[in-house]
């Protein structure tokens, strides 16, 4: 059973989470999902409660296994409390919105909740842009640098969204010194990539282009990819990621949602 977690505000920013978390959880029997609520006052506890299992009626009707848990919280620390439930629950996966109301040192800054939650290697967090839509996950891309991957790459984490969604597996690379080969270190690190994930038969892209985020958004649609893995080492690459307007592009007027998983 794969325990998924969905924090939820009440903004339409989480719902639209909720709304795509239902969709891509329809028909998928070996689901618990956990609809989570952290409110500031004692006297929200009831409204939370009630907001929540209005939630829950709702992804049942979408096809969401009778398997959806409740869970309201008072509290002030987001981060810490997801994670604690998170740990505590071994959770697999967790989905959350993100906004693009906020202001952009906000929003990409240490006081993001979405971006905080990503930085934490409790477990994978599924990035949902303001304007996505669920319409199945056929191809998934995993970015990669390409670099000690056997220690690097989260496979249990990967594998595990693959077999969720039966997905193909595209693996790329931008690195503007591409040329018509590659070298020496290219390769071998590409067959233990193929090792990593024998029996999934990726296919491998290397792009020899200076900007990495152009490069990554014409991939994301020539390839028709539905989920773009990538892997927040640092919080210097997460802001390298997730800090400026090429990222508005990708996570935001883009519709593919981005995975963090960690090694």
């Amino acid at each position: 059973m794969k325990d998924i977690i969905i924090p939820v505000d009440f903004s339409e920013t989480s719902l639209n989470a909720v709304r795509y978390a239902a969709a891509m959880l329809s028909g998928k029997p070996d689901v618990h999902v956990i609809l989570y609520n952290m409110f500031a006052a004692e006297e929200e506890a009831e409204s939370s409660g009630v907001y929540l299992e209005n939630l829950k009626k709702e992804m049942l009707q979408k096809g969401v296994a009778n398997n959806i848990e409740c869970v309201k919280e008072l509290g002030e620390d987001l981060i810490d409390s997801l994670g604690r439930l998170a740990y505590q629950k071994s959770a697999e996966l967790i989905v959350m919105g993100i906004t693009d109301k906020e202001d952009k040192k906000q929003l990409f800054g240490s006081t993001s909740n979405t971006i905080r939650m990503a930085e934490q290697n409790i477990c994978p967090v599924m990035i949902i842009p303001p304007v996505s839509s669920y319409n199945g996950v056929r191809n998934i891309a995993l970015a990669s640098d390409f670099k000690d991957v056997e220690s690097t790459t989260p496979i249990l984490s990967i594998k595990a969204v693959l077999e969720l969604f039966n997905a193909n597996l595209h693996i790329v690379n931008v690195d503007s010194e591409h040329y018509v080969a590659l070298t020496d270190e290219y390769v071998a690190e590409k067959v233990k990539m193929q090792k990593l994930f024998n029996g999934f038969n990726p296919e491998f892209y290397f792009i020899g282009m200076n900007d990495f985020f152009d490069a990554i958004d014409q991939f994301t649609k020539d390839k028709s990819i539905d989920l773009m893995v990538i892997i927040p080492r640092n919080r210097s690459f997460m802001d390298r990621i997730l800090g400026g307007s090429h990222t508005e592009k990708l996570a935001y007027q883009s519709t593919v949602p981005l995975l963090a998983a960690h090694e």
